[in-house]
């Protein structure tokens, strides 16, 4: 004796041709717009030739300069016065004119003066940004903040 097993309904009132319909229209759209996104590296263009062309994509250049307590300046592990300091920021405004930064770092116990002077040759540089570092209240190693 057969036995007989009655199907749900349920699979019969899913309907897939919306599902179908939105799934080629995402498809069509994604085709599209790849085809426009590669149309501009595609034109034959000649590029004209500049002496002071900057690549498209620079990385930022940070120039950490430290002022330790005897007032000393010390940048890329160097002991530097301070007209050795200003054409060092200077040959790296020079370098990478548009992402040259400077950090600050000064000693709490050195005087402020020593630091504004490296805003100062900062600013007569050009450096697009320059910040002065400090501790937050509860970073007791002093490691710094901008």
């Amino acid at each position: 004796m057969p036995v007989e097993l009655s199907k749900g309904r349920s699979l019969d009132l899913l309907n897939m041709t919306p599902f179908i319909d939105v799934v080629f229209i995402l498809l069509i759209f994604f085709l599209v717009a790849a085809k426009f996104a590669n149309e501009d590296r595609e034109l034959p263009v000649q590029l004209p030739s500049a002496q002071s062309a900057l690549p498209m994509t620079m990385e930022p250049e940070v120039l950490v300069v430290g002022v330790n307590q005897a007032g000393g300046y010390v940048v890329e592990g160097r002991v530097m016065d301070i007209e050795s300091l200003e054409s060092r920021i200077r040959k790296g405004v020079t370098d990478n004119p548009v992402n040259q930064s400077v950090v600050i770092r000064g000693d709490r116990r050195v005087p402020f003066q020593h630091v504004v002077a490296v805003m100062d040759i900062c600013r007569k540089a050009n450096v697009p940004t320059y910040k002065v570092t400090t501790a937050s209240p509860d970073d007791k190693a002093g490691n710094g903040n901008e």
